[in-house]
């Protein structure tokens, strides 16, 4: 018994010594080099590995740029421009700088404007509260506000404003990473350039529905009247099924379409206040003083 059990590990051990060799020597003759530059994009990355390169992570992201023949496909919003060139300077190619990015929640639809006209009790998720019915208003195209925006970023870039219950994005935190975007079952953030000095223009609004639907939804909400269109002098708003939308790479940020909109649709961020002229002081009236005439002494 005991030599049959001592014959059994000695049998086991050297077949497990055998396949070890036999394993080691197929890995490296069909080892695959791998290039030494990955190693170093991976370095000057920022690691987040958020995705928003559209790669798995940041050493997916490293690797297509080193088998790429140009930087021109391949960008990391976390990093920006300062960590392409670095990326350049590795592998020995030119970069273009991008505009900056930033997530815009384009929904109008807060407490004041969008009444509730029912209650959900369910998981608090926009995609499970998506899947089963159209929300808690009468519009079915805004913001769910169960917040899966919120816990998709990794950076605390957005929070739920209690107050209007819709999201807010920080602009100084944001990378645009784009899963917020992602998270969105209803597709209301979208990416746009953070524009001068982080200004910029955008219809608030995603609804589809014809003007009087849209509005009885919502008082804020766009009804696809196509003022902001005829009045933009630079051809950067199209209105298509009942909704306008505004191209920022044509949109000189004249804002001659916020004047226009009825319904308050279009926002501006960071435009720097007017303060009204003061009105000109009423001129002072002359007073004309008439000279007693002389009087003849006798």
């Amino acid at each position: 018994m005991t030599t049959t059990i001592i014959w059994t590990i000695a049998i086991l051990s050297l077949l497990g010594v055998v396949l070890a060799v036999v394993l080691y020597l197929v890995a490296k003759k069909f080892r695959v080099e791998e290039d030494s530059r990955i190693d170093e994009v991976e370095k000057v990355l920022p690691g987040a590995n958020c995705g928003g390169c559209g790669n798995a992570g940041c050493r997916a992201f490293a690797k297509a740029c080193v088998d790429a023949m140009n930087l021109d496909s391949n960008f990391c919003p976390v990093g920006g421009n300062d960590t392409m060139k670095k990326v350049a300077a590795v592998l020995g190619l030119e970069v273009k700088e991008k505009a900056p990015m930033v997530a815009v929640v384009r929904c109008n639809g807060t407490c004041e404007n969008r009444p509730r006209t029912n209650d959900y009790g369910g998981y608090s998720s926009c995609r499970v509260k998506a899947a089963l019915y159209s929300g808690d208003t009468g519009c079915s195209f805004g913001c769910l506000g169960c917040g899966d925006c919120v816990a998709a970023c990794q950076f605390g870039a957005i929070k739920m404003n209690p107050q209007t219950g819709l999201p807010e994005v920080d602009q100084e935190k944001c990378t645009a990473c784009g899963a917020c975007v992602k998270a969105c079952p209803k597709n209301i953030i979208e990416l746009r350039n953070k524009g001068p000095r982080g200004m910029r223009v955008f219809v608030s609004c995603v609804n589809k529905d014809k003007g009087a639907v849209a509005r009885k939804a919502c008082s804020a909400a766009c009804i696809g009247c196509g003022k902001c269109a005829k009045v933009c002098p630079h051809g950067a708003i199209t209105v298509e099924n009942n909704l306008a939308y505004i191209d920022f790479t044509k949109c000189k940020l004249c804002r001659k379409c916020v004047a226009e909109c009825p319904t308050g649709a279009i926002h501006t961020v960071n435009f720097p206040v007017v303060k009204p002229k003061p009105e000109p002081a009423p001129a002072a009236k002359e007073t004309v003083v008439k000279e007693k005439p002389e009087t003849k002494e006798e």
